[in-house]
Formats: structure tokens, sequence, C-alpha cells
């Protein structure tokens, strides 16, 4: 019987391990995790008229910056917050 049950929880933890990551390609979402925060952040389109999946264009000549395109620069970047990030030391440890 547990056999059975850990065999249960360790193919719905692949499957669904395998449908986010299904779900993340098709929606243009890049995943990010460490112990301080998860985040997800929009990727561009690859069949984008304007860009073709560059996420942009360069402009300008003397300085030259890179002009988001609107496929992914307007989409919202969703975060959430594990762990507070430990402050930087002001000096090194002696």
């Amino acid at each position: 019987m547990r056999t059975r049950t850990v065999a249960l929880a360790a193919a719905a933890a692949s499957i669904t391990v395998a449908a986010a990551a299904v779900v993340l390609k098709a929606g243009h979402w890049r995943l990010y995790a460490d112990r301080h925060r998860i985040e997800l952040q929009p990727q561009p389109l690859r069949s984008c008229p304007d860009c073709r999946g560059a996420g942009g264009w360069w402009v300008g000549d003397p300085d030259p910056a890179m002009e988001e395109c609107g496929c992914w620069a307007y989409r919202p970047q969703r975060r959430i917050r594990l762990l507070p990030v430990p402050a930087w030391p002001d000096e090194p440890p002696f």
C-alpha cells in the first residue's frame, strides 16, 4: 500500500512539472526560482511581425539603445517573495 502511494505521488509530481513546463512555453514566460523569490518573466514572441522574436531593435547612432517591442515589454512580471534577502555587509569580515 505504501509503495503504491509513493509511486502515485511521484507520478503526480512529474505530470505536474511537465504540465507547468508546457504552460510556461505556450504562454512565453520564463520561470526563475531561488530561495528568496519565484519570478515569472515575459519573453518575446517568435511570431511577432515587428521584432521577429528578438525583443526589440537598436536605435540611435552616437549612443545606441534598444527599443523594446510591445510583444513582451508591457506584460507584467509576476513575483512571489519567499525569504528576505540578507543585508549586504558594510565591511568584509576579519
